[in-house]
């Protein structure tokens, strides 16, 4: 079992960035894929970032390419989220989560953090 504590959110301006923490507690978070995920007010949670046990592998959705960097070091049992050029758009509660098989699965969670980009 892994235990996920998020950081690093907050308010910021459009075209402001902000860097997102997820830290882990247990010795095996280099097995976990691990994903970012966000949930809008009215909108279903979708993810937004994905990155595998080891780091090699990674997945954006398309309005955040280019803009989204997803990181992990595995010895501090830390995932990032840097974002930059933010939008209105990209407010959200962000959660980190974690799964052995996929990034698209969410077997562990956080508890989420607080992302409002204003205009």
């Amino acid at each position: 079992q892994v235990q996920l504590v998020e950081s690093g959110g907050g308010l910021v301006q459009a075209g402001g960035s902000l860097r997102l923490s997820c830290a882990a507690s247990g010795r095996t978070f280099s097995s976990y894929a691990m994903g970012w995920f966000r949930q809008a007010p009215g909108k279903e949670r979708e993810l937004v970032a994905g990155i595998s046990w080891s780091g090699g592998s990674t997945y954006y959705i398309d309005s955040v390419k280019g803009r989204f960097t997803i990181s992990r070091d595995n010895a501090k049992n830390t995932v990032y989220l840097q974002m930059n050029s933010l939008k209105p758009e990209d407010t959200a509660v962000y959660y980190c989560a974690a799964s052995l098989s996929s990034w698209y699965r969410g077997d562990y969670w956080g508890q989420g953090t607080q992302v409002t980009v204003s205009s």
